[in-house]
């Protein structure tokens, strides 16, 4: 009953504020706005409001979860249409408070003592009030200020209900819209369900938040507040309460005599640290979330607070995304196209040269525009739409990177309105790339791996007699003989690579163990070492017959 009535007041906003008009122009999906066109009574003028408005004002009347849906959506540029991403981003978290009392009450049952024995002093008046949390402020017993952080009370419940609500309604847009499929918004909502329910785990959050400080602690670019782990549970985080500035406010930030162009550069160097050195970045980088602190106004440093969602790139994107970025700077289109492919962003059998025309007539009309004025999220953004067309795959981790570099570029801009992201970023992406490729990291990496192989070592003739009994087996069981004629071809090819590589590994490993720093440490207290490298060889020699 309850998630009855739930969808019904669902439908009566959405009747309200005429939503069905969003979905008049998709085929089957005019069931739909056929379904909202009974109007009820609105309570506004809505001539004067565009689609983006109506559907900002729906979501705001829904309450918190939609509110936070809303700003999901909004960064999911590369399927929402520009006029309502627009109005979607400027949905708020300013949401009335709950009851003190009870506010106080949760936090003393999650920490099994009263609020008097916890802290030295607590406000019970939040600082703020967000969709799932509110914050209040305090002190520890050694006085040292502090901020509690403490979930909504039966916030869960709601959300599970709207969570399945919202995959019945996204269910039915990939099932009844002509392009359904391709705006995948049943993936969006599960994005939207890992990202909520995450945000729910305040043990998380501090979690994230000590080690973004962890990997920023010998930099003066960035700091995190401290976590108080004691005194944190799933429902309730403490942490250090820092004073600055709110990186929004521009006239602030000069009164204080922060240097607004060394703050934008050192932003920009913040983003590409956190993703190519820590593949670790802070995906929700708006305004609340960053402050500037006073205290070194030549060389400022940020303040970064709410943690609770974190984005990371694998190796491989990480390698492919710096490799297309540094080809697109350099305008090699082909190389793009290519990357693309053998990423498997793009299907293999996409058409090369179609896909490197295609990207030539994105780019070069915005290269004709002063380095300066390029939006390197923009772009970004555009080759994503692109590429789409060439049923390129929706990457949810660069998703999040997208709509991190806009908030970024964004903030840059607002800061210092000359900044040049493009001046900034290709300096450490040719950095990033050389230190990667250098043949002195490829070795590092395989001194790294040494431990790890020697462990492996002795099972390696076991291994290769159940290689060669399987393909005993197999060849025993083979019905064709041009099939057997295949396999015993193919192991000879197998023997001769193995012949040829097998020196190479050994010199490897030999390369590897002469930079590897704890190599004495490692063959004193190993004995076996020896023994090991020994079976190694013969397992070689095995392998040349």
């Amino acid at each position: 009953m309850a998630r009855f009535l739930r969808l019904l007041k669902i439908y009566r906003v959405a009747n309200r504020y005429r939503l069905g008009e969003l979905f008049a122009n998709f085929g089957q999906a005019r069931l739909l706005s056929w379904l909202l066109a009974f109007p009820l009574p609105a309570a506004i003028n809505l001539k004067s409001l565009n689609r983006g408005a109506r559907l900002r004002m729906a979501l705001e009347e829904l309450g918190p979860i939609f509110i936070k849906f809303g700003q999901l959506l909004s960064t999911r540029r590369d399927m929402v249409p520009e006029d309502i991403a627009d109005e979607l981003a400027s949905l708020q978290d300013n949401v009335t408070p709950f009851d003190e009392q009870q506010a106080v009450s949760l936090i003393e049952i999650a920490l099994d003592d009263s609020i008097d024995n916890l802290f030295g002093s607590f406000s019970p008046t939040p600082l703020a009030s967000a969709s799932v949390a509110q914050v209040h402020t305090g002190t520890l017993k050694n006085g040292e200020e502090i901020v509690v952080k403490v979930i909504r009370p039966g916030i869960e419940k709601i959300i599970d209900q709207d969570i399945a609500l919202l995959k019945t309604i996204a269910h039915f847009v990939e099932n009844n819209i002509d392009q359904g499929k391709r705006l995948r918004a049943l993936e969006v909502v599960k994005d939207y369900d890992y990202i909520i329910h995450d945000e729910l785990n305040l043990v998380s959050e501090g979690a994230n938040a000590t080690q973004l400080a962890r990997n920023f602690e010998d930099s003066d670019l960035l700091y995190v507040p401290k976590v108080y782990w004691e005194f944190c549970r799933p429902n309730v985080l403490v942490m250090e309460r820092i004073y600055g500035i709110p990186v929004s406010q521009v006239e602030e930030l000069k009164a204080a005599g922060i240097n607004l162009k060394t703050l934008a550069e050192r932003g920009v160097q913040i983003f590409f640290t956190q993703v190519f050195n820590h593949s670790f970045f802070h995906a929700d980088m708006h305004p609340g979330n960053v402050y500037v602190s006073r205290n070194t106004p030549e060389t400022p440093q940020y303040i970064a607070l709410d943690c609770a969602i974190i984005g990371t790139l694998s190796k491989d994107d990480q390698y492919y995304l710096a490799k297309n970025l540094l080809a697109i700077f350099k305008r090699d289109y082909r190389k793009v196209a290519e990357l693309h492919v053998e990423c498997g962003w793009v299907p293999p059998d996409t058409p090369v040269n179609a896909f490197e025309a295609t990207m030539r007539s994105v780019c070069e009309p915005i290269f004709q525009k002063p380095l300066k004025d390029i939006s390197f999220g923009m772009m970004l953004l555009q080759l994503f739409r692109t590429a789409s067309r060439f049923n390129m795959e929706v990457q949810p981790s660069l998703v999040l990177l997208q709509k991190t570099l806009l908030n970024i570029e964004g903030l840059g801009k607002q800061l210092y309105p000359d900044l040049d992201l493009w001046e900034n970023a290709l300096p450490f992406l040719e950095q990033w790339q050389k230190e990667r490729l250098s043949p002195l990291a490829n070795l590092k990496k395989i001194s790294e791996k040494i431990p790890e192989w020697l462990e492996a070592l002795p099972e390696m003739p076991e291994l290769i007699y159940e290689t060669l009994q399987e393909v005993k087996y197999y060849r025993q069981h083979t019905v064709s003989l041009e099939k057997e004629k295949s396999v015993i071809e193919a192991m000879k090819v197998a023997k001769r690579k193995r012949r040829h590589t097998g020196f190479a590994i050994t010199a490897l490993v030999a390369a590897g163990l002469s930079l590897h720093p704890d190599i004495s440490d490692m063959l004193t207290q190993r004995p076996a070492a020896t023994l090991i490298l020994a079976t190694a060889g013969i397992a070689l020699l095995f392998l040349r017959k």
